[in-house]
């Protein structure tokens, strides 16, 4: 097989839940269990830190991976869901895994996971935590794909469990409340091992004390430490939480012995996206116009987002949004400047929202649109319309954004 061949099998046979949502969705880890006994159990092969939460969760995995990096450590990353190359998913010091890696990975244990009815994430969780253990890894950061309890990364028993904060997102698999969804996220937690939790809310921390508390987990709220952030190379008022939640996990490594200064601690957030690979937060892909793409996708994330789109001065905003269909999209949409153009798409996935419906959702909050059927053509639309001194923002969910990039970079 080569990889083009493998990356088609991987995601043409498989289920994979960021294409076409529930049908994809597995509530057990039987699967992963299976998985890790096939595999000689290799999520006891390194140490980690586990990452779960609503918003924030990557780019605090990343500002993680890349202080331990900063620090000397061989550095495993593991992330979802990608937006060009299913290889950004796994990295050792920034590096994605190598093709051939994951083409032998695949043929080798192809009828066995067959066999098994292994789902698109748990087949990749495998093959992260194979390689991370036989490329021995001084510590492997681990980000959650959904959840926490329930989620295939959950059979690891880490150095520090994050939770950056809760917010209304997945209900349909999660809970309706924050309440209900914190204790999806609490089974991260493991018995005795220190616990992170971001932002304090008093609907969640009850459930996180409580947690902690039962299984003996020290736990400390980022956003109690009065942490100072001096310079991190992510723009946005809730990367500096990222960052206050990123650093009192590196405090909790540094208690038990990990060997991580204080200048590693300000080169990491600084050189973050040099170190780590990150894109697509706040990224700017153009200057005149500006062009600038973000993949938060719910009404927390976005929320963030329009707080820095307010800030930037141009002659007129341009805004090329698509979504998924399980979002409350007529809220989200309602935060985005009322005077912006908006050129609507339908990302390329099952799971995106029809481009008639989100065109319906947006007449009825009377915003100025124009409809576009795929990404391209709406980028290529907003493009053509701009004046140098516009901006061009590209978002509402991590698929426009990923076909955009993909777009861009020539890909197919």
């Amino acid at each position: 097989m080569t990889y083009a061949d493998t990356t088609e099998y991987l995601f043409a046979q498989l289920p994979m839940y960021q294409r076409i949502g529930k049908a994809a969705y597995k509530a057990d880890l039987e699967g992963t269990i299976q998985l890790m006994d096939v595999l000689g159990h290799p999520e006891l092969g390194f140490k980690s830190v586990h990452v779960a939460g609503t918003n924030g969760k990557g780019s605090t995995s990343h500002l993680i991976a890349s202080i331990c990096q900063d620090a000397g450590l061989k550095t495993g990353l593991y992330t979802s869901p990608h937006l060009i190359d299913f290889r950004e998913r796994i990295r050792i010091n920034g590096e994605m895994i190598p093709e051939s890696s994951v083409t032998e990975f695949v043929e080798h244990y192809k009828i066995q996971f067959e066999e098994i009815g292994l789902s698109f994430f748990e087949w990749s969780v495998g093959l992260a935590f194979q390689y991370f253990k036989t490329e021995d890894v001084d510590i492997a950061i681990i980000e959650v794909g959904m959840g926490g309890r329930l989620d295939s990364t959950n059979v690891i028993v880490p150095e520090v469990s994050v939770v950056t904060n809760i917010g209304l997102d997945h209900t349909q698999y999660l809970g309706t409340s924050k309440a209900v969804i914190a204790k999806e996220k609490a089974g991260i937690f493991k018995e005795g091992v220190p616990v992170v939790v971001g932002e304090t809310d008093s609907d969640t921390k009850p459930c996180f004390d409580e947690t902690a508390l039962e299984l003996g987990c020290p736990l400390r709220y980022a956003d109690q430490d009065r942490i100072d952030i001096e310079e991190i190379g992510l723009k946005g008022n809730h990367q500096i939480k990222n960052a206050q939640t990123a650093v009192a996990a590196i405090g909790e490594l540094q208690m038990k012995g990990w060997q991580i200064s204080s200048s590693n601690i300000d080169n990491g957030l600084k050189n973050v996206v040099e170190n780590t690979g990150l894109r697509g937060r706040w990224e700017v892909l153009n200057h005149s116009p500006k062009v600038i793409c973000d993949v938060a996708h719910n009404e927390e994330g976005v929320g963030y987002v329009v707080e820095e789109l307010v800030k930037e001065k141009s002659s007129r905003q341009r805004i090329v949004l698509g979504f998924v269909d399980d979002k409350n999209v007529n809220k989200v949409l309602s935060l985005f400047p009322k005077d912006a153009e908006f050129y609507l798409c339908q990302a390329s996935i099952p799971r995106a929202m029809d481009i008639d419906d989100l065109s319906s959702i947006a007449n009825d909050l009377s915003l100025s649109f124009t409809s576009f059927k795929i990404t391209k053509a709406a980028y290529e639309a907003a493009l053509a319309a701009s004046e140098s001194t516009d901006l061009i923002f590209v978002g509402g969910s991590t698929f426009v954004v990923a076909d955009l990039l993909t777009y861009l970079s020539g890909s197919s």
